[in-house]
């Protein structure tokens, strides 16, 4: 089995392929990875990637060229595509008719472009109530007075589009949104949402052909190198639990049934929903991911291997169970990641509290 890997600079696609490494039936494919960037860490993994190449941006016009000749030169049978420039080309090459170089999982190009527009994902799940109250708008173009009239401080500003909690603040006053804006020149669109105090949350679902297949939760507590950020978000989760949570996954699945229907698209594919809870424990979508997440790691190693799932079904295995299945974990399973280390999953209460002196 050979498995091309895109963007293995970036610590999912490093998930990915160590969940690989983990399963009974990849863990001797061959993989082949690629980045834009030379000096991306991941090129010179040997451990994990038999061959890597450094390739186009996914906007360039050299990009299908230099992907197809890898396809061709290592005899690749599938693709695991997670930057979200990479997964929307594809998608888009995809919904146009055009063959994709190989067997890949790709949402419709209609439903990637709007959730990697927070504002259209927001605006298109206002009517349903399960996104907190939010207010878009232009560096050039705010007009203080009506976000004001909408939200109350303290209120929360991100970038409308990128990840790790690109250009997100918990902001206290105008004069405060006024200089983050200033601070953040190369930010051109922005979306204001209600604060919301409670747990971070995450909930993966793995679509297939028109069904909901996969499912797991989780929770993200604390962040890698969070202090370098002002808002403590770095988009790496350090520590984390993995929940069992039907509710959640109901309230994710019933969002992505309206996206679906909102873009004519037939329910395939994988995402990661955000939920952050208000100060009374109600969950609300923050953004939607059409990808899986950094920690997708510890959720194979408990047992929720949603790589080798994709791989399966990419792969026409007929092993695998078709019925729907919400992995479970172990009540009070937790997760510990750190920079260039594999994570520890464990139970909370094996942590050690107390300090001993010998």
């Amino acid at each position: 089995m050979n498995i091309l890997i895109t963007g293995v600079g970036g610590p999912t696609p490093r998930s990915i392929a160590r969940s690989l490494r983990l399963s009974p039936i990849y863990k001797e494919a061959t993989l082949i990875g690629t980045d834009i960037n030379p000096l991306a860490h991941g090129l010179y993994q040997n451990e994990l990637y038999d061959k890597t190449h450094v390739i186009p941006r996914a906007d360039d016009i050299g990009y299908w060229t230099a992907i197809e000749k890898i396809v061709k030169k290592y005899d690749i049978e599938l693709a695991l595509v997670h930057p979200e420039l990479e997964v929307d080309i594809w998608s888009e090459r995809q919904s146009m008719g055009m063959e994709l170089p190989c067997r890949a999982l790709l949402p419709f190009s209609p439903l990637v472009k709007l959730l990697l527009n927070k504002s259209s994902m927001t605006e298109a799940l206002e009517p349903t109530g399960l996104v907190p109250d939010s207010f878009s708008f232009h560096r050039k173009k705010l007009d203080i007075k009506a976000l004001e009239d909408q939200l109350s401080y303290p209120f929360w500003v991100r970038s409308e589009g990128g990840s790790s909690g690109l250009g997100s603040l918990l902001i206290h006053s105008a004069a405060e949104l006024e200089n983050w804006i200033t601070i953040n020149e190369n930010i051109q669109h922005f979306i204001a949402s209600t604060y919301l105090p409670g747990r971070n949350l995450c909930c993966k679902l793995l679509y297939w052909k028109g069904r909901l297949l996969r499912s797991a939760s989780g929770q993200r507590v604390n962040y890698i190198m969070s202090k370098v950020a002002p808002s403590g978000i770095t988009g790496n989760t350090s520590f984390g639990r993995l929940l069992n949570e039907p509710d959640l996954v109901d309230q994710a699945d019933r969002a992505m049934q309206i996206l679906f229907q909102h873009t004519r698209a037939t329910p395939h594919g994988f995402f990661t929903a955000d939920f952050k809870e208000d100060e009374d424990g109600k969950p609300f979508i923050t953004e939607i991911n059409v990808r899986m997440v950094a920690f997708n790691h510890a959720f194979a190693q408990a047992g929720a291997n949603f790589t080798e799932d994709i791989s399966r079904l990419l792969t026409k295995d007929s092993t695998i169970d078709p019925a729907y299945q919400m992995y479970t974990f172990e009540p009070g399973t937790i997760f510990l990641r750190d920079v260039d280390a594999d994570p520890i999953v464990m139970n909370e209460k094996e942590l050690k509290k107390e300090i001993v002196l010998i």
